[in-house]
């Protein structure tokens, strides 16, 4: 084991974390060990750290969270182990994946960072997976809400690309500015999405029929792209033969064997790549989306019936596993699978909707929106409160004006929201809100479920409207390098100010209270914690002229800034960016 005694003198052997150790239960650990790198590791030290609504869920949830789960394939077991900081199932855990830090030790063995670099911590490590998800950035591996971080080499670099996870940053931007990118990289993936027109392929696909739907429209499917294999529950034998002649049209002797099943009901939840329904049985819907598995595509071909009642989708599995449902009001199965678009960009003319848009994700997508330089595009920023909506109003409404887009911020309690939008984002995760979007949306409409639901939740959804408006719902989570990249740009340029959306500050001590305010969503930004600032409670940007008024001089417009916080850390004797490794 490395010795704690041979390192350098400015790195402490205890530190102040705030650590999860069940559900509900938070803990300040003002002396948590300090981890000494072993030969692949390394060593960070926490500048900055956005809160997040997930760190919220992972408090209630705990070990029920899937991200809390033990890694199953891309380290060894015995690697594992080797990592102190990795704290899968009931070990307590180090929230916090919105960082900014920087590297002081390296182990003998570490060949791709340097003691001195400056990173943005990308968290989401989808090649290692747990049995229902991803291992991440504090979850059951330690985050950053403490002073030092450790990390293993092996698990940061990205297999196949050898991208790392630990992207270098330079010198000028604060270190809120830096952990902010997190979630504005979450809100550009949710835009840079690449979405399925096609079928998976060499993927599971279930084709299902009810009596008196005719099966036309698989033939160009299977030709686009064959799966691996092809189950079939009909209702007659002769909507199999359909099946049988489109699989021996498109794909020959090539085509894989059909297997034959007298219904859907037995299958195991998600087994499928692709369901292809020709149907209109609201309680087979239900039934049929558990049966997709992550990334799973669901077609419904109406042939020309209705579905007659509100369905239970699960919004929360097109949030988290990236469900998608595609459908034709006609018989053609073709005919849904084209709805999909590329991506979920905004287009050009699109009249946008964000519902919750003074919460702290809420407001990221109205700055997007507002400066996507796409001609033509106008937005409608909708919450319920009134001082919030204020709040964005006035940082939103001079950049909306300075791009020539017109924006209105409407209160959904006193005004009349009017139907129409072209693009719906959904930022409140009460499943109400869904079936709202679906009415706003004009035909043709994309509605992207960006609120964090819960795998599960089930919203009321009118399928007849869904299906009949050509609507395309979508949903993501995370985000990836890529992604990461593209805002570090951005504010690199000077074409984002991350800074925009700071709330509040705070040092340890007001970490639970900032998070209680990001679940009751009573802030309107985000929340910032500087770790080395122990003892320091929650502060609102307008509450700093009272309570810290040299801080406040600091602002630029009542806005949070590099020299804000150079002078919130200076307090503390420990201004950020140009500073030794310890």
């Amino acid at each position: 084991m490395p010795d704690p005694t041979d390192r350098q003198p400015a790195i402490p052997a205890t530190q102040h974390a705030i650590q999860f150790t069940g559900p509900g239960q938070l803990v300040h650990n003002r002396a948590k060990a300090v981890h000494v790198p072993g030969p692949t590791q390394l060593l960070l030290r926490v500048e900055a750290v956005g809160i997040c609504f997930s760190d919220t869920k992972l408090l209630h949830a705990f070990t029920g969270h899937l991200r809390k789960a033990e890694v199953t394939t891309g380290l060894t077991p015995a690697e594992l182990a080797g990592i102190p900081s990795y704290v899968p199932g009931d070990l307590p855990t180090v929230p916090g994946h919105e960082v900014a830090a920087r590297i002081v030790e390296i182990g003998a063995a570490v060949t791709r960072h340097a003691v001195g670099e400056r990173v943005l911590v990308q968290t989401d490590y989808r090649h290692l997976l747990t049995p229902g998800s991803n291992a991440a950035f504090g979850y059951n591996f330690e985050g950053g809400l403490q002073e030092y971080v450790l990390l293993d080499e092996r698990m940061i670099i990205e297999p196949g690309t050898g991208e790392r996870f630990l992207i270098p940053v330079g010198e000028d931007p604060s270190g809120s500015a830096v952990a902010l990118l997190e979630p504005w990289a979450c809100v550009e993936a949710s835009y840079a999405c690449r979405e399925r027109g096609t079928l998976a392929p060499g993927g599971r696909l279930l084709v299902v029929a009810d009596a008196g739907h005719e099966v036309d429209g698989l033939m160009p499917l299977l030709a686009a792209a064959s799966p691996a294999s092809v189950v079939v529950a009909c209702a007659g034998d002769p909507q199999r033969a359909e099946v049988e002649a489109a699989l021996e049209a498109a794909l020959g002797s090539a085509a894989p064997v059909l297997r034959a099943i007298a219904g859907p009901d037995g299958l195991a939840p998600q087994s499928f790549d692709d369901i292809v329904y020709f149907g209109a049985d609201p309680a087979r819907i239900e039934h049929l989306q558990d049966l997709l598995a992550t990334r799973g595509v669901i077609d419904l071909v109406l042939g020309g019936a209705s579905v007659g009642r509100p369905v239970a989708i699960d919004v929360g599995r097109i949030h988290y596993d990236l469900l998608r449902w595609v459908g034709t009001p006609g018989g053609d199965a073709s005919e849904g699978y084209r709805l999909a678009p590329a991506d979920g960009e905004l287009r050009a003319g699109d009249r946008v909707a964000v519902i919750g848009a003074a919460g702290p994700m809420g407001f990221m997508h109205v700055i997007r929106t507002v400066t996507c330089g796409l001609p033509g595009v106008s937005l409608t920023a909708v919450d319920i409160d009134d001082a919030r909506l204020a709040q964005l109003g006035g940082i939103a409404g001079p950049v909306a004006s300075s791009r020539g887009v017109h924006a209105v911020f409407l209160n959904a309690r006193t005004a009349q929201i009017e139907p129409g939008f072209d693009y719906v984002g959904v930022m409140v995760p009460a499943p109400p809100i869904v079936a709202q979007a679906v009415e706003l949306a004009s035909p043709g409409a994309r509605i992207n479920i960006f609120a964090g639901f819960a795998a599960g939740t089930r919203a009321p959804l009118d399928l007849d409207a869904v299906i009949g408006g050509h609507l395309y719902l979508f949903g993501t989570s995370g985000s990836g390098i890529p992604d990461m990249q593209v805002v570090l740009h951005k504010l690199e340029r000077g074409d984002l100010d991350t800074n925009l959306s700071v709330d509040a500050v705070t040092g340890m001590e007001g970490v639970r209270d900032a998070l209680a305010a990001v679940e009751a969503r009573t802030s309107g930004g985000k929340i910032v914690v500087y770790p080395q600032l122990h003892e320091l409670g929650m502060v609102r940007l307008s509450e700093l002229p009272d309570r810290l008024p040299t801080v406040a001089a600091q602002l630029h417009d009542g806005r949070w800034t590099r020299a804000a916080e150079e002078a919130l850390l200076a307090a503390a004797g420990d201004a950020p960016g140009r500073r030794t490794a310890g």
